[in-house]
C-alpha cells in the first residue's frame, strides 16, 4: 500500500495507485489544515465511497495511515481512506482536536472536516454522500460533535473510545445513523468518564440517552442484539426513519478492537 497525498486531478489508475499533489508526496492542504488519503489499488471508476477517520490525541493523520489492518479492510472494501491533521499542538508533540465545551476554538473544526471531504470528493472522485466519519478517542468525540451540530455533514458517524464531554449537550441538530464502539475496560476514556486537565469526559450511557432523544426512539431499551466475535452490539430500530443507532461494547482497553473495521463496514452498508 501507498500513502497519497492530493492529486492534480480527479484522476485514477489501473494497476498500482498514484501518489500527487504533482511529485510532492507531501499531504493535500485545504483551508485550515491538511489530509492524508488513499485508494484501493486499482480502482479506475468512481465515485469511491470513503472513510474519513480523524486520530486521537497526539496523533496526526499520517499516523492514523500506519493502521494498516483497518486501513486495508476499507481498502479491500473498495473505500478510500481520509486522514485529516489535526490542529498541532502547543508543545508541539502531536496534533488534536479544538471542540471543547465552554472553550473558544481556534478553528472551526466541523467547517475544516467538511473541506477536506469536500476537497478529497473533488480531487480524488470520490461519492460525498457515501461517506463515513469515523474517529478514535479525541478523534471520536470530534465525530460525536460533528454528529451532533451538523448531522447532515457525513451519510454516518462512527466513533471509537470518545464521546461528549461534559457538559453534555442538551440536544443535538437531527436524527443521525451512528455506531458508537467502547472498551468495557478503558481506563482512558471510561465508560462514566473522568476528569483530564481541568476538563471532565462525558458519560458514554448519558451519550447514548442523548441519541436515543435526537433519533426519536420510543424505548430506552434496545430492540436487538448481537455479537461479533468478542463485540456485543445492541441497537435501537423504532426511531426516525432513516436514523440508526447501534451501541457496541468490546472486552479491551483503550483502542481499536480486533474486528471494528468489518463491524463498521457491515453496519454503513445497512448488512
Amino acid at each position: 500500500m501507498r500513502l497519497f497525498a492530493c492529486l492534480a486531478a480527479a484522476q485514477l489508475w489501473a494497476g498500482a495507485a498514484m501518489a500527487g499533489c504533482g511529485p510532492d508526496p507531501a499531504p493535500c492542504v485545504v483551508d485550515g489544515g491538511t489530509y492524508h488519503i488513499e485508494l484501493p489499488e486499482g480502482a479506475t471508476t468512481g465515485p469511491l465511497p470513503a472513510l474519513v477517520f480523524l486520530h486521537g490525541w497526539g496523533g496526526t493523520g499520517e499516523g492514523t495511515m500506519s493502521n494498516k489492518g483497518m486501513v486495508q479492510a476499507f481498502l479491500d472494501r473498495g473505500y478510500a481512506v481520509v486522514a485529516p491533521d489535526g490542529m498541532m499542538r502547543e508543545n508541539g508533540r502531536g496534533r488534536s482536536w479544538d471542540f471543547m465545551p465552554g472553550r473558544a476554538a481556534k478553528r472551526d473544526e466541523d467547517a475544516f472536516i467538511r473541506a477536506v471531504a469536500d476537497d478529497a470528493a473533488r480531487r480524488f472522485g470520490l461519492d460525498r454522500d457515501r461517506m463515513l466519519l469515523g474517529g478514535f478517542s479525541i478523534g471520536g468525540s470530534m465525530v460525536s460533535y460533528v454528529a451532533c451540530a451538523d448531522p447532515g455533514a457525513f451519510r454516518a458517524y462512527a466513533p471509537v473510545a470518545g464521546s461528549f464531554w461534559r457538559p453534555h449537550p442538551e440536544g443535538c441538530a437531527g436524527p443521525v445513523r451512528l455506531l458508537h464502539v467502547h472498551g468495557w475496560t478503558d481506563m482512558t476514556v471510561p465508560l462514566e468518564g473522568r476528569n483530564v486537565g481541568g476538563a471532565t469526559q462525558g458519560d458514554v450511557f448519558a451519550a447514548m440517552e442523548i441519541w436515543r432523544r435526537t433519533n426519536g426512539c420510543t424505548a430506552l431499551r434496545a430492540d436487538s442484539f448481537g455479537t461479533l466475535g468478542d463485540i456485543m452490539w445492541r441497537r435501537w430500530t423504532e426511531c426516525t426513519p432513516g436514523s440508526a443507532l447501534t451501541f457496541a461494547l468490546h472486552p479491551g482497553a483503550h483502542g481499536i478492537p480486533p474486528g471494528w473495521a468489518g463491524l463498521a463496514l457491515d453496519w454503513f452498508e445497512g448488512r
